[in-house]
């Protein structure tokens, strides 16, 4: 059913804002993640040490993961305010809440006012769009991107219009910037899909063979390509093309392998605590495919489960790129949810796991359950990390998500989203500030100490790229040179090695050889 009313300025405006208060709330509050939220950063940080802009290196070492937009998004807040957590992470964050304004602006015209704000809070709400959008890396950009390119590309398959179209090959444009050949691939491969779908191949190859579509593309997404050719010529193929998009996609990189069903379990956990309006979802699939825009969202989700689940790399946000459609899907069919505490049973479950955390941990530590050395060191620290400050907070959303199932008299769906706000502000401002000073604390305070020596630092068999960020110097990836510091792990120091120890905390040591 088609509605044909559209949010007003402040409606949209509010569509944002709502998201971008939990996206934003304590953005600094937990030390970089490493690897890749140290890498991004570094990679940024170096682009102001160097003066150079045009391409991106780690460590003084050309570094060609991903394209250069999300490094310049991350330049401009650094470039204000400093270095820091909350500069380089404000980009993604920000990009995250234009991602459910955009599925909320979409779903409003064709669901209704009430579909489109359930639909922006779904989007905000759910874990996966809560780590992702809160962390210093490409994909919460690429997300905004692939939703903004695939509805306006419902909007010119709805309506016939250029400018959706064109719209749309902008966005594809600035995705290839971001991450490469995939802005391009799901766009494509799920509009064709549904006009295979629906016979209609005349109207997909005139869309996909648009030329001013193509012109726009070209003149946003080439110059810069061109110019890290030239700039590093072979090893921008090898690097960029060969390994970082074909290898991904042929064979598991970096140990990130999993088996043919990994995503039916990922996707899930990712849009915890909508775990039960999901499964009324699922349950109409045969019935929504009679609508075209149903039809449309199902392919675009299926298409994303499918091809990757066929990567040989698989990592959890790329199962992100197909979960725009269900969060609108989500709305749609949250009336169906009749049973409120059936219904809130993942929220409750998530709330409770997080307020045992620390008791999870201390179990498994004395079971000997984490084989690593270095993560037992690390994780041994979660009293002096946790106490009342983390358990007291807990509780207290516990109960408040308890009383409102229990005592709340209004529809299951809402009482759900009541709770999935409470988990937004409590992840914010209590779990993932605890995690990251568990995992990452001692890296960002070795990496603090150090800069109280001139010497120059290094990273021995450990890879921490926010080390250097933290320290604000290059830390190359090798052995240290006499009267050279280092950041290293405890249970990784040769026997015999004669160092000096300048700072210990958990698994991580800084230590100067001699």
């Amino acid at each position: 059913m088609k509605h044909s009313a559209t949010p007003t300025l402040r409606e949209r405006l509010t569509l944002f804002l709502l998201p971008a208060v939990l996206l934003l709330l304590n953005l600094g509050g937990a030390p970089l993640f490493d690897v890749d939220e140290g890498a991004f950063s570094e990679a940024t940080r170096e682009m102001f040490e160097r003066g150079d802009f045009l391409s991106t290196w780690l460590n003084g070492v050309p570094r060609f993961d991903k394209p250069i937009l999300i490094y310049w998004l991350q330049a401009i807040p650094v470039g204000l305010f400093g270095v820091s957590e909350w500069a380089f992470r404000l980009p993604s964050a920000l990009a995250a809440a234009v991602w459910c304004a955009v599925v909320g602006n979409f779903a409003w015209p064709r669901f209704g006012r009430a579909s489109a704000q359930f639909a922006a809070l779904v989007a905000a709400t759910s874990i996966g769009v809560f780590v992702i959008g809160r962390a210093a890396t490409a994909d919460a950009l690429l997300n905004m991107l692939l939703a903004l390119a695939l509805t306006d590309a419902w909007r010119h398959l709805e309506s016939g219009g250029r400018a959706p179209l064109r719209r749309m090959y902008l966005w594809i444009a600035l995705g290839v910037l971001t991450k490469g050949p995939i802005a391009m691939a799901i766009p494509v491969a799920v509009t064709f899909l549904y006009c295979a779908s629906r016979r209609e191949f005349k109207a997909w190859a005139r869309a996909a063979f648009d030329p001013i579509g193509w012109l726009i593309l070209v003149a946003v997404a080439a110059p810069w390509y061109a110019v890290a050719l030239s700039i590093h010529g072979q090893a921008f193929i090898d690097g960029f093309i060969l390994k970082h998009n074909v290898g991904r996609f042929s064979g598991p990189m970096e140990g990130h392998g999993g088996s043919l069903f990994y995503y039916l379990i990922i996707v899930p956990v990712l849009l915890l605590p909508w775990l039960a309006p999901l499964a009324k979802a699922l349950g109409s699939v045969r019935s929504d495919c009679a609508d075209p825009l149903r039809r449309f969202l199902w392919i675009w989700f299926g298409f994303v489960l499918v091809f990757f689940s066929l990567s040989g790399t698989k990592l959890p946000h790329y199962a992100l790129y197909g979960c725009t459609p269900l969060f609108l899907l989500i709305a749609i069919h949250r009336e169906k949810l009749r049973s409120a505490w059936l219904g809130v049973l993942p929220g409750l479950a998530v709330l409770a796991f997080c307020a045992l955390l620390p008791t999870i941990i201390s179990t498994l530590l004395a079971q000997g359950k984490v084989g690593d050395p270095y993560y037992a060191a690390q994780l041994a620290r979660y009293g002096e990390a946790s106490g009342p400050a983390y358990y007291l907070p807990m509780l207290i959303g516990l109960a408040a998500a308890l009383a409102i199932t229990a005592l709340w008299r209004t529809a299951a769906w809402q009482r759900l989203a009541a709770i999935a706000a409470i988990q937004g502000v409590l992840l914010a401002t209590v779990v993932t500030p605890f995690v990251g000073d568990l995992l990452q604390g001692p890296v960002k305070r070795a990496a603090l100490a150090a800069r109280s020596y001139t010497e120059q630092g290094v990273q021995w068999n450990f890879f921490q790229p926010s080390f250097a960020v933290y320290r604000e110097m290059q830390a190359p990836a090798r052995p240290p040179a006499p009267g050279e510091i280092a950041i290293t792990r405890a249970d990784r120091i040769p026997a015999d090695a004669q160092i000096d120890i300048l700072f210990s905390e958990g698994g991580v040591r800084l230590i100067r050889q001699r």
